[in-house]
């Protein structure tokens, strides 16, 4: 991936780079002054970006950053704030930052959030099939297109620094279930990756009743920064299990999707405990495409 740098007009974004990959232009992001960076960069369309590359260029910002960033743009959201603080430290927590996050996607909002990222980039060591991120000891990794860190929900760096590896492992309810790859402390692969396994279960295909999304829709939109959007979401589409691999849920034609390891090792545990699992698989996925979809309306 390459951010070009001659200056273009751009429909959201104003004066913008185009980022290249492959020899074609994917998308855009705001104009970005490499030798003193005065603010978070905004991306067009993130979605875009090939796995990984967002989190190079935000460690490059922050390698390049003099003082304590801010955001100026329209899409604070989770899964932002979370790629920022690979490669800065914040001054204030996600709640606080992803708020306003419907109000400004609707309205292309470019004033800053008052929220500073102070730098700290991260060492990047390529791997085979994606990158691992060292800062404090290994912090987290994309392999095969996961992204995997410590105290993850299901993808999960286990391991301690005293450790003489680190494990990439995909975890659903109280045990692993899949291994994925091992770490050496300097980042390089001792082992894999490795495909998850197949699954093999009667839930996968099977939709949820109706009554079943609109209980869940509750949960889901209180994880969430906009509730109200989200609960309404989550209730009008169709949710249908899935092998999803290494991913606990995606957005699909229809809906979302979930993993169906999810049914298989959790709801023995207690129907309570697996709709509170499939809440926080969802509410990622459901923040992301509020936001997609409302910024797609916008433009």
């Amino acid at each position: 991936m390459r951010v070009l740098p001659e200056i273009i007009e751009h429909p959201v974004l104003g004066r913008a780079n185009a980022i290249e990959h492959g020899g074609v232009a994917i998308t855009a992001v705001s104009v970005i002054d490499w030798s003193d960076p005065e603010e978070i960069p905004v991306i067009a369309e993130p979605g875009r970006l090939p796995p990984g590359e967002g989190a190079r260029l935000l460690n490059d910002l922050a390698r390049a950053a003099r003082r304590p960033l801010r955001y100026a743009g329209p899409y604070p959201t989770p899964a932002l704030y979370r790629a920022l603080l690979r490669s800065f430290r914040a001054s204030a927590d996600e709640d606080v930052f992803t708020r306003d996050v419907m109000a400004r996607a609707a309205r292309l909002a470019r004033e800053p959030i008052d929220v500073e990222f102070a730098p700290a980039p991260h060492e990047r060591v390529e791997v085979a099939g994606g990158h691992v991120e060292l800062r404090d000891g290994i912090e987290g990794a994309q392999i095969a297109g996961t992204r995997f860190e410590r105290g993850g929900a299901s993808a999960r760096i286990v391991g301690d620094d005293a450790a003489d590896v680190a494990s990439c492992e995909i975890w659903f309810g109280d045990a692993c279930y899949a291994h994925i790859a091992t770490l050496a402390p300097s980042g390089e692969l001792v082992d894999g990756p490795h495909a998850p396994p197949v699954l093999v279960s009667r839930a996968i295909g099977q939709t949820f009743p109706a009554e079943l999304r609109a209980a869940l829709a509750e949960l889901v939109a209180d994880a969430t920064p906009a509730p109200d959007a989200a609960r309404a979401l989550v209730a009008a589409r169709a949710i249908t299990w899935a092998d999803l691999g290494t991913r606990a849920a995606r957005r699909s034609e229809s809906g979302f999707e979930v993993h169906a390891a999810l049914w298989e090792r959790i709801a023995p545990l207690g129907l309570a405990r697996l709709a509170l699992a499939l809440a926080e698989a969802l509410a990622p996925v459901v923040t992301s495409t509020l936001v997609a979809e409302l910024t797609a309306r916008a433009r």
